[in-house]
């Protein structure tokens, strides 16, 4: 009978994910056949579309990678509780992989720079058509993903040999590897920022782009994490370490990087319209009149004025339902910042949302979560035998 009392809990968890799971199927489902019928009514709003909702979830991938080894740098409690979820996210790299082929077949009506008869019109397309070309960017796409998967794989197979042997040479290999680890992520995501999301407007360029974009990956995996270690904290074996220090010091991180996000952002925008450079400024100028003001306006209220000071109160960051609701709202936040940086360039500054820029993403992410929540129920939701886990812990009485 006690033994029946202890699986009730993990019976109950497997419930509770399955159902998630069962439900992001059938969203993700029912959005593939709605982009379906969406591309055979308009082939290039699908792919504007697609590309939008993939770069949303592939953040939430490359964040949890670049978490999972800045984790095994530092070894703290926060990191801890949430080293499972970060394996699993960065463990979907080689399904994003396949959902980014999708692209291969609309890069003309992505890109500009990928049709011949606008690049033999323009020169500065002629000067950049050494690096933007339709062969170099695909090689450079599987380079990226290469080293990713490389990365992940073998972080998350030291990490489960770690658990079935018990061997602790095995975490100066994680601590090993990840620090060169990071270095080499910080520089494939800037330039696949470069190759994805700022060639969309290949006249402009920002050096600064590219760290927005890697801070923004790490706002949204933040966010995603702080959710879902909500839903599994009142389970074992996380319920058994868990505490709210380590929901404050992930708040604490959100915190951190919401800062960042604005001070990088700002330092773009100050530099961009203090220039005032023909290349540069129309970029800003698309995204803050009409209706894309509006949205702006959104961005800057919801993406930082209010969790800036939502996250600056301890009892926020301290107490697992108002954080979580934060973490809900950055997430719709940064849907909303990224349609900000992405749809204007495809429509040159005037205002354009489709249905199929809200089923896009769902249909992604219904892929995507499903997937997620497969590669989480395949190992314990917490380290076995790491010998950090005591140090990192015991200080707390746990």
């Amino acid at each position: 009978m006690t033994q029946l009392d202890d699986l009730q809990p993990q019976l109950k968890r497997i419930q509770q994910l399955k159902r998630i799971q069962l439900w992001a199927l059938v969203a993700g489902a029912v959005g593939i056949a709605a982009c379906a019928f969406g591309a055979m009514q308009s082939g290039e709003q699908f792919f504007r579309s697609y590309l939008f909702g993939f770069l949303f979830w592939f953040g939430i991938a490359a964040g949890c990678l670049a978490f999972l080894m800045l984790h095994h740098l530092v070894s703290g409690g926060w990191g801890f509780v949430i080293q499972r979820m970060l394996e699993a996210g960065a463990r979907t790299l080689p399904l994003l992989l396949v959902l980014f082929v999708p692209i291969y077949f609309g890069m003309q009506e992505l890109y500009l720079w990928a049709r011949p008869e606008a690049v033999s019109a323009d020169k500065i397309l002629q000067h950049k058509s050494v690096y933007l070309n339709v062969n170099f960017f695909w090689v450079r796409t599987a380079i990226y993903f290469a080293l990713w998967i490389l990365f992940a794989f073998l972080l998350s197979r030291w990490s489960q040999q770690q658990d079935q042997t018990g061997d602790h040479k095995l975490t100066s290999r994680l601590e090993a590897i990840s620090g060169p680890g990071l270095v080499v992520f910080v520089l494939t995501a800037t330039f696949a920022s470069v190759d994805w999301a700022m060639s969309l407007d290949p006249h402009w360029f920002s050096t600064i782009f590219g760290v927005l974009f890697v801070v923004s990956q790490g706002l949204t995996t933040l966010a995603f994490v702080i959710i879902m270690l909500n839903l599994l904290a009142k389970y074992q074996p996380i319920s058994e370490v868990i505490s709210r220090r380590q929901f404050h010091d992930l708040g604490t991180l959100m915190f951190a990087f919401v800062m960042l996000w604005a001070y990088v952002s700002f330092s773009q925008f100050l530099i961009i319209w203090s220039g005032n450079l023909p290349e540069e400024i129309p970029w800003y100028i698309q995204r803050l009149r009409g209706s894309f003001g509006v949205f702006a306006t959104l961005v800057l209220v919801f993406h930082f004025a209010l969790p800036f000071v939502l996250l600056l109160l301890r009892r926020v960051k301290r107490n697992t339902a108002y954080l979580t609701k934060v973490a809900v709202a950055m997430l719709v936040a940064r849907l909303i910042d990224l349609y900000w940086v992405v749809a204007p360039s495809f429509h040159h500054g005037e205002f354009h949302l489709h249905w199929m820029d809200f089923v896009a993403p769902i249909a992604i992410g219904g892929i995507w979560l499903a997937a997620f929540i497969w590669l989480l129920q395949g190992r314990a939701l917490m380290p076995l035998h790491d010998p950090r886990l005591q140090e990192a812990f015991e200080a707390h009485g746990h």
